[in-house]
């Protein structure tokens, strides 16, 4: 079987974990390129920039040895490695002070020819929507049609969900139940898988009208919550582009984040 080409781009950076010892490289796209490369039949490219620091060699470091190419990651030495200070309350749960984040290097990122050339080559492409080439990623999935998997994260306007509808593959938000109606209009109108997920409710997806539940699978201890959307969002990508199974594809979604719940760090 030919391996899928999957590229996921921009964020690239470093959680720091507040009053202990603790680093973890992360990131949406870092996070979900770690957890994809567990797949045998997948070839990952991580597509970003980082600074010249001890951050982007803790994120080198970190995915060392893993199965992910990582010659595209550009080196910008105007600026720090992304970073974020994470503080974590008594329940895992992350949060997060005025002053934790520090991304100026990811704010205007433009795709040189070479990237394009890449994302336009690929069988799949996950990107943030708040990235800053991310209307580039569309124009680029309008030209080639490649799979398009899209993090809306918490967005809730409606008429950016049906701006991009047309070009999404994999339409994923977190945690809204009252989008369920929505999303299922969106769904009867257009291809492709229309998600949500529900933290300890587990996710929903729509699809062609038709609506899909899976229950969050339960763990002993939530040790920190950081990277658990983005691994689940690895595991229903990479599962359905793989074997075509709603079910099964939300299934291994649930089953990366009940990993990622029980360590510090998104991998």
């Amino acid at each position: 079987m030919k391996k899928l080409n999957l590229v996921a781009l921009p964020c690239l950076c470093v959680d720091v974990f507040d009053k202990t010892e603790i680093i973890r490289a992360g990131g949406e796209a870092l996070n979900f390129a770690a957890h994809a490369a567990k797949y045998d039949d997948i070839s990952v490219t991580l597509l970003g920039v980082v600074g010249k620091d001890n951050y982007a060699q803790a994120i080198m470091s970190s995915i060392d040895g893993m199965k992910i190419n990582t010659e595209h990651i550009r080196i910008d030495e105007s600026y720090p490695t992304a970073n974020n200070r994470v503080y974590l309350t008594n329940d895992g749960d992350r949060y997060y002070k005025e002053d934790s984040w520090n991304g100026r290097i990811l704010d205007n990122i433009l795709l040189n020819d070479t990237e394009k050339e890449l994302i336009a080559s690929a069988d799949v492409v996950f990107i943030h929507y708040y990235a800053s080439c991310f209307e580039q990623v569309v124009e680029l999935k309008k030209a080639h049609n490649f799979k398009l998997a899209v993090d809306f994260d918490v967005i809730r306007d409606k008429e950016i969900m049906k701006r991009y509808a047309p070009y999404t593959d994999f339409f994923m938000i977190s945690g809204c139940e009252e989008l369920f109606e929505f999303f299922e209009e969106l769904s009867e109108l257009y291809d492709g898988l229309f998600n949500i997920t529900l933290a300890q409710n587990g996710s929903v997806t729509y699809c062609k009208g038709k609506k899909y539940c899976v229950p969050a699978i339960k763990v002993d201890e939530v040790v920190d919550t950081t990277g658990c959307g983005d691994s689940y969002h690895a595991g229903l990508v990479c599962s359905y582009m793989l074997h075509n199974d709603i079910l099964k594809a939300m299934s291994d979604g649930s089953l990366l984040a009940a990993k990622t719940l029980s360590h510090f760090g998104g991998f």
